[in-house]
């Protein structure tokens, strides 16, 4: 599912216009990312939990060269499914 599909279940599920639902979608996803940028983690009872994780810095290869290099370090944003959206994936 893309994000047109998604903005389309949401307006049939909703009795929202597409447009609406668009601005849904957006406005979620700007706020999540506000919040992880601020270094907050995003609970969604059941769903499941965003969250910033860390990766220290590391040593890599070039893979046609062989050479090293330095990758410095970073964070990533991670999630974690909760325990109804895992069920619901393992028909439970």
């Amino acid at each position: 599912m893309n994000k047109t599909e998604l903005i389309e279940a949401l307006a049939a599920k909703c009795d929202l216009s597409k447009a609406a639902a668009g601005r849904a979608v957006d406005g979620l996803t700007e706020i999540i990312s506000e919040s992880l940028t601020k270094g907050d983690s995003v609970s969604l009872i059941g769903f499941g939990t965003f969250s910033v994780g860390a990766r220290a810095a590391r040593t890599g290869r070039n893979p046609k060269t062989g050479a090293e290099l330095k990758i410095a370090a970073s964070k990533t944003p991670k999630f974690s499914a909760g325990a109804k959206l895992k069920s619901a994936v393992n028909g439970k």
